[in-house]
């Protein structure tokens, strides 16, 4: 893989429960939503469960995502391809937290947050 090791922690604060995140998060049609304009893989189940395999895809540049795990307030994928590492997720009341480490060309902490901010408006519009 080439490129350079990166690693971002982001923690934010939003208006919203800990279920509107995990549905968010967990609910591939949800995640789609604020994730646009990242294309996710068609076909995705209605929740994310430990094993799934999908990619994500940018332009010309795609990411595969494994589910590794999922809990009531955390997820964590292992990804490829376009970046070789790992993306954790934690949320709870009112805040939600992203880790991120790999090897990539991408610059994987503007990546995080702009999707950070994505989820923070999706969230403000659909829990006004």
């Amino acid at each position: 893989m080439q490129g350079t090791y990166q690693q971002s922690n982001l923690r934010i604060e939003l208006a919203a429960s800990e279920q509107a995140l995990r549905e968010s998060l967990l609910y591939p049609a949800k995640l789609q939503q604020w994730l646009a304009p990242l294309r996710l893989s068609r076909g995705l189940p209605d929740v994310l469960q430990p094993g799934l395999t999908f990619s994500s895809v940018l332009g010309p540049i795609a990411i595969q995502h494994t589910v590794d795990r999922v809990e009531s307030n955390y997820l964590r994928f292992l990804l490829s391809q376009g970046i070789d590492g790992f993306h954790e997720w934690q949320w709870g009341e009112g805040w939600v937290q992203s880790r991120i480490e790999g090897v990539s060309l991408l610059p994987l902490n503007l990546g995080q947050s702009i999707s950070l901010l994505r989820l923070q408006q999706s969230l403000a519009v659909s829990n006004p």
